[in-house]
């Protein structure tokens, strides 16, 4: 009964080390929150009517809500690659890997808390009014050098962010320097998780929809977005299509992970979900630069291009959806074919 409950346990460790990783960051965006809207903070009165406006606390939301994702898939995919490659008897050795994951997990962000955070508003102070930049650079200089910031720092969050799992992870899975039984690593019970491929394109999906919201967050610096927006179509926008991107980017791969792979392997589905974004986004640009010269070459012979844009603009929203579900197929498969 115990070896059956400590096996219970490890099949569901992938589970904890999600979980684990969502509740870390939920402290310390609470934590966070609480530093800067508590009564008894610096400016809490004024931070509150700014964080109340739906133009800044839905975006908050939606960048919270992109972390949150990016590192449970993270977390969960080290887990589940180390079951696929290792085995539940040998991972049901470990000592409390949960714990550890936790552990490690919340001193990495907490030192990117204290570190990283502190030199980000340093950098953002440079932008503000009366800054020591805007003596040396005019109004649109200074908002492409600061959307140049926000994207700089995006990606270092991101940076961040993946090593901290990887080394939570690397920690918490860490096997003592004893003989490994002689048993090869077996697949998960269905009944306890996921099916392979449903795991597979969850992974995929996830990380799909996570690096969608990451470059929607980090290019919103270059667009000005009015704190003023109607509340429906910012949550349309910021939560409403991701979900759209979600839902198309799993059937997706799933269709590319059919019939059923032998294993997960959860990171060539992060691989396959990056490859097919960064292909994704290629596409696009090319079919963009082509679909709007042409629109400029019919402008310039004296014929209305308002009813083009209109048209073009639908069109391309059309070639995303669809390329984003024949990308994931094509590349999922590619990456699973050895599995299948």
């Amino acid at each position: 009964m115990a070896a059956s409950s400590s096996f219970d346990r490890t099949q569901q460790l992938p589970r904890h080390f999600a979980w684990i990783a969502v509740a870390v960051a939920a402290a310390l965006f609470v934590v966070n929150m609480a530093v800067l809207l508590l009564p008894s903070s610096p400016h809490s009165e004024q931070m509150r009517s700014v964080y109340a406006q739906p133009g800044v606390w839905v975006p908050l939301l939606s960048r919270v809500a992109t972390v949150w994702l990016l590192a449970a898939t993270l977390a969960w995919s080290h887990a589940r690659k180390a079951l696929d490659e290792r085995g539940a008897a040998r991972i049901a050795q470990l000592r409390a890997p949960a714990s550890r994951f936790g552990v490690v997990y919340l001193a990495a962000m907490v030192i990117n808390f204290l570190v990283l955070t502190p030199l980000f508003y340093q950098a953002q102070v440079l932008f503000m009014p009366g800054g020591p930049l805007h003596q040396h650079v005019d109004t649109y200089g200074m908002r492409s050098l600061m959307a140049t910031s926000m994207l700089i720092q995006s990606a270092l969050q991101m940076l961040v962010l993946v090593a901290s799992v990887w080394l939570a992870a690397k920690f918490a899975l860490r096997e003592r320097s004893t003989a490994p039984t002689a048993e090869s690593p077996a697949a998960l019970d269905p009944g306890m998780d996921a099916s392979t491929r449903n795991a597979v394109a969850l992974v995929a999906a996830a990380t799909f929809v996570s690096l969608q919201l990451w470059v929607g967050n980090a290019a919103s610096g270059w667009v000005d977005t009015s704190r003023d927006s109607a509340l429906l179509p910012l949550l349309l926008g910021w939560f409403g299509v991701p979900l759209l991107v979600f839902a198309l980017a799993f059937w997706g791969s799933w269709l590319g992970a059919a019939p059923e792979p032998a294993q997960a392997r959860p990171f060539r589905a992060v691989a396959a979900a990056a490859s097919a974004f960064v292909l994704l986004q290629v596409a696009c640009a090319a079919l963009a630069i082509g679909g709007l010269l042409w629109i400029a070459g019919a402008s310039s012979s004296g014929r209305s291009s308002d009813s083009r844009l209109v048209m073009f603009a639908a069109g391309m929203v059309a070639i995303y959806l669809v390329l984003l579900v024949v990308l994931l197929r094509t590349v999922t498969r590619r990456f699973y074919r050895r599995y299948l």
